[in-house]
């Protein structure tokens, strides 16, 4: 019954296998989610998705599924959409209020309701705009799309506009976690998470489990034990390029660095413009009055730092490469030899482009910088920042 879900889940691109297939079949043997759409779609996203990223490609494997309103003609919905009455009226009881029950029953009950169903779409010819009788949208009609009755059967519509149709197959959450986008704040969170090394410090507020069932054999009594909390011990130095070609990635770098400092305890960060030379600077309202002396930075934060460039490497190659290349000043040493400078002190380092990937080719100083990082530049996308995660790790 359930093969051409998993099918469909493996054309999607969820990397499901026989053994998550075979154990989503043995929960649907125990009844859990007999007569529960929602408790079913959990079920068999938890037991056949197994990393974040896919969340989005199953939403739409199951939609295809389950749902296949799109696909067929108006008067084949009743008959090719097989939905038991019974899972309609468990639905009905977990979340229709008792004033929409009535309302429901007022009609004549759910019997009532698909025999009404069918008997429209066989008088019904074309698409219908509001009113309250035909199958079409925006109305009051319990069927079609957009509509405000309670007791409605959605057709025809890509999601719901009330969330408060009997059928709601087509919820996706999860647009923005497939891997090959670029990022929200929440899930640059996620990929900045496997940047972690673990340590115990502060006050001892946690309960020590183990300790606690140790001591408490040893002397015989309960002897509570406490440990300080585990913490991210992982220190991070964020340089990160303002103006210029960097405007159209303002709102993506601004989450970037948001994610960063709520997941960071130890973050230190200096703002540049298109690469790094003999100063940087913590607040760009006075980045000419204000600027910090880079071989300050460098002397005042040790080799134990991860260090993380954020730009789009997008510059006249003359700004990398010589002295004096810089547009908006002279400067005495080349781009070049700061950014080597900087990994020489950092060995644990990484350049995060915000600049779709396959554009990279055609800007010769992004090239340049590639060779300079060792090509350790990954793009802004959960892949990319999960990718560079593991490259810090090692």
């Amino acid at each position: 019954m359930f093969l051409p879900f998993f099918d469909q889940l493996r054309r999607a691109g969820v990397p499901v296998t026989l053994r998550e297939f075979l154990a989503f079949l043995e929960a649907i043997k125990t009844g859990l989610v007999t007569y529960d759409i929602d408790g079913f779609y959990y079920l068999a996203r938890t037991a056949m998705v197994k990393d974040e990223r896919n969340l989005d490609k199953f939403d739409q494997a199951f939609a295809a599924s389950f749902q296949g309103l799109e696909q067929i003609s108006m008067e084949d919905v009743v008959e090719a959409v097989d939905i038991p009455e019974e899972w309609l009226r468990r639905m009905a009881e977990r979340h229709l209020s008792d004033e929409e029950k009535a309302e429901i029953e007022a009609l004549g009950g759910f019997e009532k309701l698909m025999e009404t169903l069918k008997e429209r779409l066989k008088e019904q010819e074309g698409r219908h705009q509001g009113g309250n009788k035909w199958i079409g949208t925006a109305g009051t009609s319990p069927f079609g799309a957009y509509g405000y009755n309670p007791e409605g059967v959605r057709i025809g519509q890509k999601e719901s506009r009330h969330r408060r149709a009997v059928k709601v197959w087509d919820k996706r959450e999860f647009k923005n976690l497939d891997d090959t986008i670029e990022l929200g704040t929440r899930n640059i969170k996620v990929a900045l998470k496997r940047l972690r090394q673990w340590a115990r410090d502060g006050a001892h507020d946690e309960l020590d489990l183990d300790g606690t069932i140790r001591a408490t054999a040893e002397h015989g009594y309960l002897d509570v034990k406490t440990r300080p909390e585990r913490r991210n011990a992982v220190k991070v130095l964020l340089f990160l390029d303002v103006g210029g070609s960097m405007d159209p990635y303002i709102r993506i770098v601004e989450e970037l660095f948001s994610a960063a400092r709520s997941e960071f305890k130890h973050l230190e960060y200096y703002y540049f413009h298109n690469c790094l030379y003999e100063g940087v600077w913590r607040d760009n309202t006075r980045r000419w009055d204000q600027q910090i002396p880079t071989d300050e930075v460098l002397r005042t934060y040790g080799s134990d730092y991860k260090c993380i460039f954020v730009g789009d490497a997008a510059m006249s190659p003359y700004e990398v490469l010589y002295p004096g290349g810089a547009n908006e000043h002279w400067n005495e040493e080349s781009g070049e030899t700061w950014l080597r400078r900087a990994r020489d002190q950092w060995s644990s380092n990484l350049w995060i482009n915000p600049a779709p990937e396959g554009h990279w080719g055609y800007t010769q100083s992004t090239r340049i910088i590639q060779q300079i990082f060792d090509n350790q530049m990954v793009p802004m996308t959960l892949e990319g920042i999960s990718r560079g995660m593991r490259e810090l790790t090692r």
